[in-house]
């Protein structure tokens, strides 16, 4: 007879991407992650510092680099033990839907899937004043569902992540393009990009990219959907706030 730990389902880990300026979008990230979700979830910060304690991240930082988890994103299939299904995502999300709609649209016959945006963003600078650059499949690694068991991503070791070009790493070059799958833009809806058409419920975001600069930077408070981040972030301080006092 099997125990109820033995039947109990796996939660399903999504790494998220975090950098010391923007501690608050991680955690607003997180909990609207959490809050929405009908499915257990494991919720893991790629921190930079960690992975350099951890031997897994020795890269020199480079010139373009606009967050910390710029290229350590790319760690997600080995800190995930090559196993199973796991997302990444950058901390600017905020999460408007069940993670379960995004998990269902996995197949396991891509190695990775994503958003497969057509973006050239206007903006020379972005977040903080780090430089807007322009690349090929721009944004489709800011959130990736990942087959890590695929055979191919076994090829994404600390080695390759660490020594790899960035154009390598962030147009999936270790893939072929029928071994990446599509997902609704609507997962990775770029706030100034994407636009809601009022009478297509299709269009309005089930997660929003704040990918120009969220409402946590001055400059970016009045950006599209500030309100929702704003709103999400009161009630994420209220909890904290509470969780400590109790």
């Amino acid at each position: 007879m099997s125990s109820t730990n033995e039947n109990a389902v796996k939660p399903f880990k999504i790494f998220v991407g975090y950098d010391t300026r923007e501690d608050i979008a991680f955690q607003v990230c997180r909990h609207s992650l959490l809050k929405k979700s009908s499915i257990p979830l494991e919720i893991i910060p790629i921190k930079q510092s960690e992975l350099r304690e951890n031997g897994l991240y020795w890269r020199e930082k480079d010139r373009y680099e606009s967050t910390e988890f710029s290229f350590s994103r790319f760690l997600t299939p080995r800190l995930a033990n090559f196993e199973g299904w796991a997302m990444f995502v950058d901390c600017d999300f905020l999460y408007l839907a069940d993670i379960k709609e995004l998990s269902d649209l996995i197949d396991d016959k891509y190695a990775i899937m994503c958003v497969q945006h057509d973006y050239a963003p206007k903006e020379t600078t972005k977040m903080d004043g780090a430089v807007q650059t322009l690349y090929p499949r721009k944004n489709w690694s800011s959130m990736v569902l990942y087959n890590c068991g695929h055979p191919k991503n076994r090829d994404l070791t600390a080695d390759t992540v660490n020594s790899q070009t960035g154009a390598f790493l962030h147009r999936f070059q270790w893939l072929q393009d029928d071994e990446i799958g599509s997902i609704p833009f609507v997962w990775n809806f770029l706030e100034g990009h994407n636009k809601v058409v009022e009478s297509d419920p299709s269009t309005f975001p089930k997660a929003v990219h704040y990918t120009r600069g969220g409402p946590w930077f001055e400059a970016w408070k009045n950006c599209e959907f500030a309100d929702l981040w704003l709103n999400e972030r009161d009630e994420y301080l209220n909890e904290a706030k509470k969780a400590i006092t109790n």
